[in-house]
């Protein structure tokens, strides 16, 4: 019985371990993209809100200093993941209703632990158990839903897994499973199994959904998604890229309407430059006149673009 006990405490420690640490990978990730397109608020929203409960429970129940401090670790990346998913697109909310949203969850977060924490760990020293059960219950409940969000996420794009890191929910699977095995080792608890088989079975779904997504269209089918993520590669952001396309559209169509060629033309260097003529004037005489240096005052037909565009917009 000791061995068993070892054993699940043992097993208990790594999956508490592993639900501290999960989503650091996932806050780097978001950092480094600056953006939080699939990642659910709503998903860090319950996950932060959940560890409020667990707190009260584990702080009730008293087992050890390690377990009182993971739900508020928990917490602590759960809120920085939270508040990335409202300051990144595509949410982007403003400063001053993130900070308000934070606050009030903080000010939530210490009125409800104090408050029953020093009404409940009484009544749980004198036998009475069923109060800090129930708030084990509520907060193993909401940790499962806040699995749900992503599914509608999946929905959006055939099943492929976007702004979600596949280390944090590996990490985070481990933590689930390591649970399992302490509760399966030691004193079975049957909802103890069935809430983390649950949290379990809903991450596996999420990798098994990315899974069936690369054999449709990734591994066994030209993906389209691939040729779009490379061509927005090539330019700085999107907006550059639109940007450049319209300008050039636009270039295009001026220079038809006024008639406007462009040829090329060889450099003392023996190097080719391009110049730009109207469709009345002989390319030849214009180079014979002209000469190939002026053709470096020639102004980019981007750039005449761009003048035109200012100067319609000061009229």
């Amino acid at each position: 019985m000791g061995k068993d006990s070892g054993a699940s405490t043992a097993l208990a420690t790594v999956g508490t371990v592993f639900w501290c640490i999960q989503l650091i990978p996932q806050i780097w990730y978001n950092w480094k993209k600056k953006d939080c397109t699939g990642l659910p608020p709503l998903m860090m929203f319950l996950w932060v809100f959940s560890g409020i409960p667990f707190a009260i429970y584990f702080c009730i129940t008293a087992p050890n200093v390690i377990l009182q401090i993971q739900p508020h670790l928990f917490m602590v990346f759960c809120g920085i993941s939270f508040v990335q998913s409202l300051y990144y697109p595509p949410t982007k909310l403003a400063k001053r209703k993130i900070i308000l949203i934070t606050a009030s969850l903080i000010l939530f977060d210490i009125g409800t632990e104090v408050g029953f924490i020093i009404w409940l760990r009484p009544l749980y020293a004198k036998g009475v158990k069923w109060p800090a059960l129930v708030f084990g219950i509520i907060a193993s409940v909401l940790l499962a839903v806040g699995l749900l969000p992503p599914y509608f996420e999946l929905a959006k794009r055939q099943g492929r897994v976007v702004g979600i890191n596949f280390l944090f929910l590996t990490l985070d699977s481990l933590g689930a499973y390591f649970s399992i095995a302490s509760v399966a080792v030691g004193e079975i608890d049957v909802l103890g199994i069935i809430l983390y088989a649950l949290i379990a079975g809903l991450e596996l779904g999420i990798f098994l959904s990315h899974f069936i997504w690369c054999c449709r269209f990734k591994w066994f089918t030209k993906d389209k998604f691939e040729e779009e993520d490379q061509q927005l590669e090539g330019s700085e952001s999107v907006s550059e890229f639109v940007e450049e396309q319209f300008i050039d559209k636009e270039n295009n169509k001026l220079n038809q309407e006024k008639g406007i060629w462009k040829d090329q033309t060889k450099t003392d260097d023996n190097e080719t430059q391009e110049i730009t003529y109207l469709a009345n004037e002989d390319p030849h005489m214009f180079r014979s006149v002209h000469g190939v240096n002026i053709q470096k005052n020639i102004k980019d037909p981007k750039e005449s673009f761009l003048e035109e565009i200012k100067t319609m917009t000061t009229d």
